[in-house]
């Protein structure tokens, strides 16, 4: 089992930067894939980035290529979403995924293990 949480999170202007962080605590960390998921109000959870066991395969939908990036630290046992040229239709809370898998789980169903969440909010 896999324990997250979630880190980073804040309040950005237009064009601005911000560095999330996952937590994990647990033994099966560095066999876990990990996603970053967003869910603004009124909307449902929608994935941004996902990473394998080993951080080799990335997954990113089109909202979230050339602007967030997804790597993992497995001796630090701690995911990370950089996220650059935010635009404030980007604020909503984020959330870390885990699962047992050894492949990139694309969907939240997918996953099995959730952190508390971490705002973002992006001014114009």
């Amino acid at each position: 089992q896999v324990q997250l949480v979630e880190s980073g999170g804040g309040s950005v202007q237009a064009g601005g930067s911000l560095r999330l962080s996952c937590a994990a605590s647990g033994r099966t960390f560095s066999s876990s894939a990990m996603g970053w998921f967003r869910q603004a109000p009124g909307e449902e959870r929608e994935i941004v980035a996902a990473i394998n066991w080993t951080g080799d395969k990335t997954y990113y939908p089109d909202v979230a290529k050339g602007r967030f990036t997804i790597s993992r630290d497995n001796d630090k046992n701690t995911v990370y979403l950089q996220m650059n040229n935010l635009k404030p239709e980007d604020t909503a809370v984020y959330y870390c995924a885990a699962r047992w898998s050894l492949v990139v789980v694309k969907t939240a169903l997918g996953y099995d293990t959730w952190g508390q969440g971490t705002q973002v909010t992006v001014s114009s």
